[in-house]
């Protein structure tokens, strides 16, 4: 847990929208509400719309120094802000979340681009997510924070511009200020993942980066009463890979729901648990495929749990790819996630309207 000076921010000064002119685009006249320039937080002075990465539609331009400077809250000498993001992400084409030297991962992307925005390195920001999810793994609710000595008036313009310098696989969902003991990881009470399988002869394309595909028809039924064996507090030893780093992690987990889903032709798998060892979830489904294809009866999760013994999954199953897995959600206390007094609003992203539309006719 970092330690960090109690939070003080400064209530935000009155909202006024102010209109921007409309302009004429190919026949069009639009009109765009936004916050005043004095409500933008700060933004690097030397950031301009060109440089704005793919997937950036914010329709204002980034403040100047000026406004930056303007933007900032009053704050203490010594005081650290903290920050929390849910972030949603394709992990195809990323060596998974965490940080490491050579690019590209989803925690050096983000990283980068809070650089840029903050002009704060990355040891300043202390970026830390709840869940290392591995190479090819999607997320949908992955949770982090990032702490600045310095706090905003709105988060509104540095959502759009973190999400403007991001590569278009990466989105932040939300943005809010956390209380100084909140920690994205360790403050966790429970996380939640999904494993698709497409289970039709013929893959769909359209699925072919974000589920399994098992042309074998599964036994669904028979999957829901093994997936029973899971749920409780068990010693998951047999379904841990082996972790080439100096943390040493209890193989005792908890999981609460291990639901099976028949949509169409996906089966969808729904895991929700305190923690995870290295690798656990698709281990476990990679065990449930075995017994969907009636090759194991559904009784040989307890007895491969009872081992504690990872050769012994090894001998019936193999690692399910990581395509199919998601990390949908991670859980905390209502406590945790309530905001220090006197902080910005949470920002879910900047919305653009158009209030007038004129279509020429020829």
């Amino acid at each position: 847990m970092l330690g960090l000076a109690p939070l003080r921010f400064v209530s935000p000064p009155p909202r006024g929208a102010a209109a921007v002119s409309a302009a004429a685009i190919g026949g069009h006249s639009i009109s765009v509400k936004c916050p005043s320039p004095s409500t933008l937080p700060s933004l690097h002075p030397d950031l301009t719309g060109s440089q704005l990465g793919d997937g950036c539609h914010c329709a204002v331009p980034p403040p100047g120094e000026k406004d930056a400077d303007k933007a900032r809250a009053e704050t203490t000498e010594g005081a650290s802000y903290k920050w929390r993001m849910v972030i949603a992400y394709d992990g195809t084409k990323f060596k998974g979340w965490q940080y490491q030297p050579s690019p590209p991962t989803i925690q050096c992307s983000i990283e980068n681009a809070l650089t840029r925005i903050t002009k704060l390195d990355r040891k300043e920001l202390c970026l830390v997510g709840a869940g290392r999810t591995d190479t090819g793994v999607h997320a949908w609710g992955q949770v982090a924070h990032f702490t600045t000595p310095f706090s905003y008036h709105c988060l509104d313009s540095m959502h759009s511009a973190i999400n403007g310098l991001l590569p278009h696989e990466i989105r932040v969902r939300e943005i809010s200020a956390a209380k100084p003991e909140f920690h994205a990881r360790t403050s966790t009470r429970s996380k939640i993942y999904h494993y698709k399988i497409y289970n039709g002869p013929v893959m769909d394309p359209f699925h072919n980066h974000y589920a399994y595909h098992s042309a074998y028809k599964l036994n669904s039924q028979a999957m829901r009463e093994a997936a029973k064996h899971f749920v409780g507090t068990h010693d998951f030893t047999s379904f841990a890979n082996a972790v080439h780093n100096d943390r040493v992690r209890s193989p005792i987990k908890k999981i609460m729901r291990f639901d099976v889903i028949e949509m169409g032709a996906i089966l969808q798998l729904e895991i929700e648990g305190t923690g995870f060892l290295y690798r656990q979830v698709r281990n476990m489904v990679a065990l449930l495929l075995q017994v969907g294809r009636e090759a194991l009866p559904p009784d040989i999760v307890a007895k491969i749990i009872a081992a504690r013994d990872r050769k012994e999954l090894a001998k019936v199953a193999l690692s399910a790819p990581p395509h199919g897995l998601y990390l949908m959600s991670v859980n905390y206390d209502k406590e945790m996630l309530q905001p220090p007094e006197g902080a910005p609003h949470i920002s879910f992203g900047r919305t653009h309207q158009i209030s007038k539309c004129k279509l020429l006719f020829y």
